[in-house]
């Protein structure tokens, strides 16, 4: 591949479905590294996030780094029911339902041609979201448009209706070991 080849942004002609679950790590980070080679072509990826949103994730300044071709859109109000989380279940189900409306618009309008909908999973297994909603999401994909959702537990016809699924399974730890999350690997 010649270095003008990545100049020109491509055309999408089949929209996958990507899907990124299982208990290991890696799963954001495989939709980001995604985003990052997409910015390569000059293609337009927004993630959309339905956990993250009360902490500071490295991310957030990567992307302004990848701008115009990569954005972030913070939606949901942080991690639902684990560590610091003292909202109200019902901010964080508005917050999800925006969210799910928010991917179903940016899909119908084709703005992007990489919509990744970070920790949607989550959302959907912990019950902030339906199936139903999410099965919506995906009907509303254009065919010039790849689809990457990620987080734990994708559901059974979710993986069913994905062009393709991986699995992160953790092997091994550095929390076993009583080593915390560390900025540039974690967060």
């Amino acid at each position: 591949m010649t270095a003008e080849n990545t100049t020109k942004k491509i055309q999408i002609r089949n929209g996958l479905i990507l899907v990124y679950t299982g208990d290991g790590k890696g799963k954001t980070t495989a939709a980001l590294g995604i985003a990052v080679r997409a910015a390569g072509y000059r293609l337009r990826v927004l993630m959309i996030q339905f956990m993250k949103g009360s902490w500071y994730y490295g991310e957030k300044d990567g992307a302004k780094l990848l701008a115009p071709y990569f954005e972030i859109e913070e939606m949901g109000k942080g991690f639902y029911k684990i560590v610091d989380d003292r909202l109200p279940e019902e901010e964080h189900r508005k917050a999800a339902a925006a969210a799910i409306e928010r991917a179903i618009e940016v899909l119908q309008k084709q703005e992007y041609d990489i919509v990744i909908l970070d920790e949607i999973n989550v959302a959907l297994d912990t019950g902030l979201i339906s199936l139903d909603d999410v099965l919506r999401v995906l009907d509303a994909k254009p065919q010039s448009c790849h689809l990457v959702l990620t987080g734990r537990n994708a559901h059974p016809e979710i993986i069913e209706r994905a062009d393709l699924v991986t699995e992160m399974r953790e092997v091994k730890h550095p929390y076993q070991k009583g080593i915390m999350a560390q900025k540039g690997i974690d967060f």
